[in-house]
């Protein structure tokens, strides 16, 4: 019978520990993956329209995300991010990950 409590104890234990420590961790996680795909798409959109309006040469593009992203790496005292769009090959690439998302 022991053997029995302990267990109904432990998953009890485990059960409110989920709800309430690794659910909202999880959570946050997931909410930042978001947050980075969608500015990731809105930089893209509106790149890939500067340069459909002439405004914007695919150098220039290249050079402006580089600056962004060294600028947002000099306010977060760390090295250039990982996860910001650099140039136009990965907006491509954005936009093609998206529009397959979009597709299914």
């Amino acid at each position: 019978m022991g053997k029995l409590l302990f267990g109904i104890v432990g998953l009890i234990l485990g059960a409110g520990l989920g709800a309430f420590v690794v659910a909202p961790v999880m959570s946050g996680a997931a909410a930042g993956i978001g947050v980075a795909t969608g500015l990731s798409a809105g930089i893209c959109a509106t790149v890939q329209a500067a340069q459909e309006e002439g405004l914007l040469s695919a150098q220039q593009v290249d050079q402006v995300l580089g600056r962004a992203a060294a600028d947002m790496s000099a306010l977060a005292g760390q090295a250039a991010p990982g996860g910001v769009v650099g140039g136009v090959e990965e907006c491509a690439t954005v936009m093609e990950r998206l529009q397959a998302a979009n597709e299914n």
